[in-house]
């Protein structure tokens, strides 16, 4: 497909002597088509060349218009503001989707980029023995998605859940056990009687400093591998594993590897000797720890606690180290939220001390997001005052049964259970991940909103007109100069720039930028349905209407599945 973007990116670069990449990045679908089909602000360039952006637009354009190599591609250039807007040659663009499109069909947008390339996502990583909530789940479906939009762009993608099994707090649990195992039945409900056991536990070890003091020796002797603290763990660490499944089965979210820090006790005293070796441990209160005020970081970085223990730090340090030798990353992103942003300034700058290759250094990566609440205020598992991601999405998928109930449609169940694990990962995934957001269910459920219902009965109307029509049109009973008015150009401009999309949502690690794109797919195709009429009588006009019709649903059912969402039969 011809990149126009990198053709204009050449031109621009031949004149103003920056950077090809930057000038791409900055060229942009303007919301309104009217204005144009791509533009250029150049108020990134006004700092550099010092004038107004209406005068670079100007002074650009007028130089652009003496490139030969643009005559075929651009109809015209017209300044707007400080923006310099492009009116594409419609058949050119139209000609250059069709013929992409053809070629690839579902694997439209698909690419190979990242192909020899390794990319690590941790995400998920619930604590074991406590109800995942819906913090995990915003955490379950972030990583999920960038897990499917690597694979898609060609990269070897690893999806690691590096699950919260070791540290203090099983220790708690054990106490807890200690003192009041009899009076539950695991058999029932396991994760919410633990829950509950923790809650008690905490508050004991708030009130009494001793039981906390208690709590810790038992965790070194977990360490130690002290068979009765073992065995409570790992009876502990099956009856999680066995709900949390339940919840992946649901969204449809697998992992390539389930090593949780437990995984890493055996491999923590590499770690210390080799800070050792390289002489960066100091002793701190009886603590081992790294000084980090010289990378311009305050709080020192625990290696091993006073008493001996680990700490979840080291884990991580010999996570990596793991990961590097087994898996050859190139990138190794963590999607954990952002109140841990200390933690990974830490270990990020403590790993330059592991005699690593740069290669791996490079490659770490925070995904951070914001805080997930709910109208009444923040969660804690701590307090006990947290929504449960199984209760959410059960209520979610009831509340799609309540409004389906009067339709006469098979597979009521299978569809309902899509269409509100649609709402859900959606609502997580349509804003900026480092935003703080408020989950409401009706406003999540909304057909008509910016959401995944309204997504999904998008795609279905599409899928309902091809089943209508009985068939898709071949290529060459696609008519060009039929879908040249301004409601399906709109609509060809989007799919056009879908492969862009994908790549930039991998480059920002960033799912909102496609789950944003496919509204406005999704919102000009419903203005293209309602003012042109698809199915009629000129074969012509049908065949054309309904291969844009095609595109779309299958933009739209490929966009979904990447964000984690699955597309109904019937709505």
């Amino acid at each position: 497909m011809i990149d126009f973007k990198e053709e204009i990116a050449k031109s621009i670069e031949k004149i103003i002597k920056i950077d090809i990449k930057e000038i791409k990045t900055n060229i942009e679908v303007p919301k309104d088509i009217s204005m144009g089909d791509l533009a250029f602000p150049c108020f990134v360039l006004a700092k550099e060349l010092k004038k107004n952006p209406m005068e670079i637009a100007k002074d650009l354009k007028e130089k652009l218009e003496e490139d030969n190599n643009l005559k075929d591609y651009i109809e015209k250039m017209e300044v707007a503001g400080g923006f310099l807007n492009f009116i594409l040659n419609k058949k050119l663009v139209i000609s250059s989707l069709l013929n992409e499109f053809e070629d690839k069909k579902e694997n439209y947008g698909k690419t190979n980029i990242g192909e020899g390339k390794t990319v690590l996502v941790e995400y998920s990583s619930p604590n074991i023995a406590k109800e995942f909530h819906i913090g995990h789940l915003k955490n379950t479906i972030i990583g999920h998605a960038l897990y499917n939009i690597y694979k898609y762009l060609g990269y070897n993608t690893i999806g690691l859940n590096h699950l919260g099994d070791y540290g203090t707090q099983f220790a708690k649990l054990i106490e807890g056990y200690k003192r009041w195992g009899k009076e539950y039945n695991f058999s029932e409900e396991p994760i919410a009687k633990m829950a509950d056991m923790y809650v008690r536990i905490n508050k004991l070890c708030s009130e009494d400093e001793s039981v906390l003091e208690e709590c810790r020796k038992t965790f070194k002797k977990l360490e130690e591998g002290d068979e009765y603290c073992t065995k409570i763990w790992q009876e502990f660490k099956d009856l999680s594993l066995e709900e949390f499944n339940k919840i992946y089965d649901l969204l449809g979210v697998k992992f390539d590897s389930m090593n949780g820090e437990a995984f890493y006790s055996d491999k923590m005293q590499e770690v210390i000797d080799i800070l050792n070796k390289n002489k960066k441990i100091t002793e701190s209160q009886g603590a081992k720890v790294v000084d980090l005020t010289q990378s311009g970081i305050d709080t020192p970085c625990i290696i091993q606690k006073a008493n001996g223990s680990s700490i979840y730090a080291t884990r991580d340090l010999a996570a990596i180290l793991y990961r590097a030798r087994t898996y050859n990353f190139d990138k190794c992103l963590y999607v954990v939220g952002i109140e841990q942003s200390l933690h990974f300034k830490q270990i990020f700058e403590v790993v330059k001390y592991l005699d690593l290759d740069k290669k791996y250094i490079d490659g770490l990566e925070h995904i951070s997001y914001g805080m997930i609440r709910l109208p009444e205020g923040k969660m804690s598992s701590r307090k006990g005052n947290f929504v449960t991601a199984r209760a959410l999405l059960n209520d979610t998928i009831d509340s799609v049964k309540d409004i389906m109930k009067d339709r006469d449609i098979e597979s009521k169940d299978k569809i309902a259970s899509q269409i509100g694990i649609g709402a859900i990962v959606f609502n997580n995934l349509s804003e900026n991940r480092v935003k703080d957001s408020v989950f409401v269910l009706e406003q999540a459920l909304n057909f008509n909103g910016e959401t995944g219902p309204y997504l999904e009965y998008i795609c279905v109307r599409a899928k309902s007109v091809l089943e209508k029509a009985g068939y898709i049109p071949k290529l060459d009973e696609v008519n060009i100069e039929i879908l040249q008015e301004k409601e399906s150009m709109q609509v060809i401009n989007l799919l056009s720039n879908f492969g862009e999309i994908i790549k930039k949502v991998a480059e920002k690690n960033e799912p909102s930028i496609l789950a944003r794109y496919l509204i406005n797919l999704a919102q000009s195709f419903s203005l293209f349905y309602n003012n042109n009429k698809i199915l009629e009588e000129k074969k012509e006009i049908q065949d054309s209407r309904l291969y844009l019709t095609y595109m779309v649903k299958t933009v739209l059912e490929k966009g979904l599945e990447l964000l984690g969402i699955e597309v109904p039969e019937r709505m």
